[in-house]
Formats: C-alpha cells, sequence, structure tokens
C-alpha cells in the first residue's frame, strides 16, 4: 500500500467543502460526513495497486483525476506515496483552477 499524503492545498480544499456541504445542508453533521467519505475514497485510492484515475497532462504532467460524488480528486504517484493534491467540485473549471493554484 501507498502512503497517504494530503497536501496543503487538498486540506485546504476539504475545509472549504466541509463549509459549502455544511451550509447548504444546513448540518455540520452531513458536512463532516461527506468529507470523511472523500478520505475514505483518498485511502481507497492510495491503497489499490496499479496507475488509477485519467491522465490529466492539461493540468500538469504529473497529474491524476479521479470522480466521486460530485467531486473531482486530484493526486499524483511519487514513488511510494500517494499525493491527493485537489478535491475540486466537478462543475468547476478546472484547467483555470490548476492555472491559479499554487500547491
Amino acid at each position: 500500500m501507498r502512503r497517504l499524503v494530503y497536501l496543503a492545498s487538498a486540506r485546504r480544499d476539504f475545509a472549504d467543502v466541509l463549509e459549502y456541504i455544511t451550509k447548504e445542508s444546513g448540518s455540520l453533521a452531513i458536512g463532516r460526513g461527506f468529507v470523511d467519505l472523500l478520505r475514505m475514497q483518498c485511502r481507497k485510492l492510495a491503497s489499490l495497486p496499479g496507475t488509477l484515475g485519467r491522465a490529466r497532462p492539461e493540468l500538469r504532467p504529473d497529474i491524476r483525476s479521479f470522480p466521486f460524488k460530485g467531486y473531482v480528486i486530484f493526486f499524483r504517484y511519487a514513488a511510494d506515496t500517494f499525493e491527493v493534491v485537489n478535491v475540486v467540485e466537478g462543475h468547476r473549471d478546472v484547467v483555470a483552477y490548476f492555472q491559479n493554484d499554487t500547491m
């Protein structure tokens, strides 16, 4: 199993998702539950063998993506590490998002 690492950019994204889902649902428990599901999916992806997700060379040469419940998990493989780079709502303009993101 690869070691799972959340970059600071991904941790910020989780906080943003928590805030958004909590606000829209009116429930902190629902917000936390959704972020927990996202994190569980990241753990699952890190635990699986092989190269997963879709290559995203239009964003960065080493970035891959995997959709999950209306969001997209962006990650990369670095030796024995699975790095979660960003978690972005699926309707966002991800090309513009990555051009403005400093990781």
